[in-house]
């Protein structure tokens, strides 16, 4: 393999990795921060695609409908925190998972009643439709750098918002130390709100800018979630900046094993993270 297409491999491995990052992240927030096993962040995602391809149809136009749909994975995400998980935080993480076990099946059942079982695909907007060219004979799509330029903004905006604003402030301050939190007037409920609300949006938008990248069909959300888990392990729980490390990880692994050990490409990620369970068994990052 020569250089030019180590380049696009690598290309590949980090667009997969911050694709990974977006839906990871939110679901290290909500699992570190909150406390919630959500087996349902994989059905976020599928619920973006479709989004996106019913959005797409309607106004013609795949970034006004990934901001059109971030607005409304927001709505979605306060309604289910507080209609469901709201009274779920000091049960059994068992009952958690049968909640969230459950909710797969509404949403899938939601999403055939509304856009049916059909397989669809989002066209590329005709701006992003080229390619840049890397040789005389190589190129690599635009799109997929548009892909990454997005999930750069929206690592950029979680890591600033947490680092650096008064309501990161009093995320840190909830998930570390709840009670003092509540003690000096924070509202951890409505805190909690936000923390659901976001993850649950970096899910869908993530759905969105995937959809042109390949089919939007039913079930989708189920493998992405298992990869989701792992980068989570990897990271460290709780731990966002563990998570982005780990997404670009476990991305360039995948991406360079179904390169170079196509027969091994299957497990080489579950290897990685045993590897590191083996040295770190917290992971990679604290939270």
């Amino acid at each position: 393999m020569d250089l030019a297409n180590i380049l696009i491999q690598l290309l590949n491995g980090v667009q997969y990795g911050l694709l990974l990052f977006m839906l990871a992240a939110g679901l290290t927030l909500i699992f570190g921060i909150m406390g919630v096993v959500n087996l349902a962040h994989g059905s976020f995602y599928m619920l973006g695609a479709y989004l996106a391809w019913w959005l797409v149809g309607l106004i013609d136009s795949l970034p006004l409908a990934i901001a059109v749909g971030a607005g409304l994975a927001l709505l979605l995400g306060w309604l289910l925190e507080w209609g469901l998980f709201r009274h779920f935080y000091q049960r059994d993480h068992l009952d958690q998972v049968l909640l969230t076990f459950g909710l797969i099946y509404l949403l899938e059942e939601a999403r055939s009643l509304l856009w049916g079982d059909d397989v669809h695909a989002v066209a590329v907007p005709p701006a992003l439709a080229g390619s840049v060219a890397l040789t005389d004979t190589l190129s690599y799509p635009i799109y997929r750098l548009f892909v990454m330029g997005v999930c750069v903004l929206l690592a950029l905006a979680l890591w600033a918002l947490i680092t650096h604003t008064r309501l990161g402030m009093r995320i840190r301050a909830g998930a570390f130390q709840r009670e003092m939190a509540e003690a000096l007037g924070i509202n951890i409920r409505v805190l909690h709100a936000v923390v659901f609300a976001l993850g649950v949006m970096l899910a869908v938008v993530a759905g969105m800018v995937a959809a042109p990248l390949a089919s939007v069909y039913p079930g989708m959300g189920a493998p992405i979630l298992i990869m989701c888990f792992v980068v989570v392990v990897i990271g460290g729980i709780g731990s966002v900046r563990g998570a982005l490390v780990a997404a670009l990880l476990v991305g360039l692994v995948d991406t360079f094993g179904k390169v170079w050990l196509p027969q091994l490409a299957s497990v080489l990620v579950y290897l990685l993270m045993a590897l590191v369970l083996l040295v770190r068994p917290e992971g990679l990052f604290r939270r």
